[in-house]
């Protein structure tokens, strides 16, 4: 995805060293990565870009949703309500939610009735059993993300300053 960013990974990792945070929140390429952690595989200086992009990305989010551009803050904001709400994925209300949101209605709608048929999609969302422990989890996280920006608002902290991406395994960002 690399040839696909203006950004490529090494100039991503030069403008969060400069704080140029304009430049880094206002382009597509930290949302066009898919954190396949090639850069961070492959960096002769043994740096964690695919973290640093992560940890930017929550940054920008954090500070305005208009960071993303329109489809990936639907596609996101839509899965997360998936999760929120049957503790699943389900495909029809992702697919119903995310064509409300990004305004794509009509986007791959010849597809549907194909998948329907051979059961790709199932129309009634499977529950679990531990939903009310994943809704929760859910709040807490937002409960979280609601006192990290309390601070961030009375100052703007450097990128990457306490932001650990979605790498929540208990290790400090590098």
């Amino acid at each position: 995805m690399g040839a696909e960013m203006a950004l490529p990974p090494h100039d991503i990792m030069r403008l969060t060293i400069a704080n140029d945070r304009e430049r880094l929140f206002n382009d597509d390429s930290l949302w066009l990565c898919l954190t396949c952690e090639t850069c961070s595989a492959r960096c002769p200086n043994d740096v964690d870009p695919a973290r640093v992009i992560d940890a930017l990305r929550e940054l920008a989010a954090g500070e305005g949703a208009e960071h993303a551009p329109r489809n990936i803050r639907a596609f996101h904001e839509s899965f997360l309500e998936q999760i929120r709400s049957t503790g699943r994925l389900s495909e029809v209300g992702l697919i119903m939610q995310y064509k409300l949101r990004s305004g794509a209605l009509l986007q791959d709608v010849a597809v549907a009735p194909a998948m329907l048929r051979r059961g790709k999609l199932p129309l009634r969302p499977q529950r679990i059993a531990g939903v009310g422990e994943v809704k929760a989890l859910m709040a807490a996280c937002e409960r979280e993300r609601g006192a990290r920006a309390a601070p961030a608002a009375g100052g703007a902290a450097a990128p990457g300053a306490g932001a650990t991406g979605g790498h929540h395994n208990g290790e400090d960002a590098r």
